[in-house]
């Protein structure tokens, strides 16, 4: 079970990696000088927000005090955070309605799950679980990605497929940008049960063997999910552009179908690509 402890250490962890990469010059502060590092310091930090430096650095290291709605409120603002990392923040402390406990993830997607893939003819589509377990998918999305029909089942992860198939290195021309947005959108959904998803065999085999997922995981970055434009090298087929759509059935709240359909051809129309700051 996640534990009030492990969402006070990501909390802290969250704020310090934040922190570390905002411009001061974004805040109103003199630019950093040579014999400063990037980022804030804790104390303006803890100035610019109306708290002490010592309550700040306790919130940071993740000890046993609870923030105000209003401190935390005003902690966002000097920090810049886009709404979905301020409602992260939030969500952390306690402010926002925890999600329902996340039993372990099955591998198979429900019966009208997978028929309403297979109804999708031509569009890649995928459903994952809330560890991002691929628990169903249809013949357009194997034939975009087909390991994932051969791939061991407890391995069948779309973040651990990402960060170690070479073959999706290859389909994607922006792996560097894209799997740290993946990770990114991951930590963002898991919120106060990241401390439970993070304990899953593929998120603890990756910390253990993934160099750039140790990097990435310990960024911190938080980022919600958008529609937007994916362009993908398949070796067949040369470049194909979709637009990346994303839906959770009713019965299934935590189950998310991902559905790719072509993009536009004015690009404009899909939005731009993934990136983050």
């Amino acid at each position: 079970m996640d534990t009030v402890a492990e969402r006070r250490r990501e909390l802290g962890g969250f704020l310090r990696a934040r922190r570390t990469r905002l411009d001061p010059t974004a805040v109103g502060l003199p630019p950093a000088g040579p014999r400063r590092r990037g980022g804030l310091r804790r104390e303006e930090v803890a100035t610019l927000s109306g708290v002490s430096a010592t309550w700040y650095t306790w919130l940071e290291q993740g000890r046993d005090i609870q923030p105000s709605r209003q401190v935390l409120d005003a902690l966002a603002r000097t920090l810049l955070l886009t709404p979905t990392e301020h409602t992260y923040v939030l969500s952390l402390a306690g402010y926002t309605t925890l999600p329902a406990v996340v039993e372990e993830a099955g591998q198979v997607a429900p019966g009208h799950v997978q028929r309403l893939l297979d109804a999708l003819t031509g569009f890649p589509a995928y459903a994952i679980a809330p560890d991002w377990t691929i628990t169903g998918w249809n013949a357009a999305y194997a034939d975009l990605y087909p390991n994932v029909a051969t791939v061991d089942a407890g391995e069948r992860n779309l973040l651990w497929l990402v960060f170690t198939d070479p073959y999706v290195r290859d389909l994607l021309p922006d792996w560097e940008v894209t799997s740290r947005r993946f990770l990114a959108e991951f930590r963002a959904e898991a919120g106060p049960r990241l401390g439970d998803l993070a304990r899953s065999h593929a998120i603890q085999r990756l910390l253990e063997t993934s160099e750039p997922f140790r990097a990435a995981w310990q960024d911190h970055r938080i980022e919600g999910f958008t529609s937007r434009l994916r362009v993908f090298h398949h070796p067949a087929h040369g470049a194909v552009r979709y637009e990346h759509h994303r839906l959770a059935p009713a019965d299934h709240p935590d189950l998310h179908v991902v559905i790719y359909t072509p993009a536009p051809k004015d690009d404009t129309a899909a939005g731009p690509p993934s990136r983050l700051r």
